[in-house]
């Protein structure tokens, strides 16, 4: 079995309140959505975090045995830290990074990260807009 994960995290100022949004498919039906306020975060914080969450629901639901996972982030920036493209040299991004490749490894299914334009992640985005929304 393999997973399709859309993700994206924002924040209303840089930093300023913060969410993230996640999509999960398998084969090509949702088989869940979150979007949760996150606090005071930056931009790069939220989408890391959305990431984690996405993966914190992997876990709960116990998605085993799966032959890969493959995230689509609007943050062409994070997907290249998480793929090792590019050092990632950001203190309070390095912890997050770390997480995420902690939790991918007790999940030991392969990763993948792309790169997706925002106008193709909608879905994602406007669950962290609800979050945002919901806290104004």
């Amino acid at each position: 079995m393999e997973l399709t994960i859309f993700t994206d995290g924002g924040a209303r100022g840089n930093p300023g309140p913060a969410a993230a949004g996640v999509v999960i498919f398998c084969r090509k039906k949702i088989i869940c959505q979150a979007g949760i306020y996150l606090g005071r975060k930056t931009n790069n914080e939220a989408e890391y975090l959305a990431v984690k969450l996405a993966l914190d629901l992997v876990e709960k639901y116990g998605q085993s045995k799966l032959a890969a996972i493959n995230f689509y982030l609007d943050s062409q920036l994070v997907v290249s830290q998480l793929e090792g493209k590019y050092k990632i040299k950001a203190a309070n991004l390095k912890p997050l990074a770390v997480a995420v490749k902690k939790q991918l490894q007790r999940l030991k299914s392969p990763a993948h990260f792309f790169y997706h334009s925002r106008e193709k992640n909608k879905l994602a985005d406007s669950l962290v807009n609800i979050a945002l929304d919901c806290r104004d």
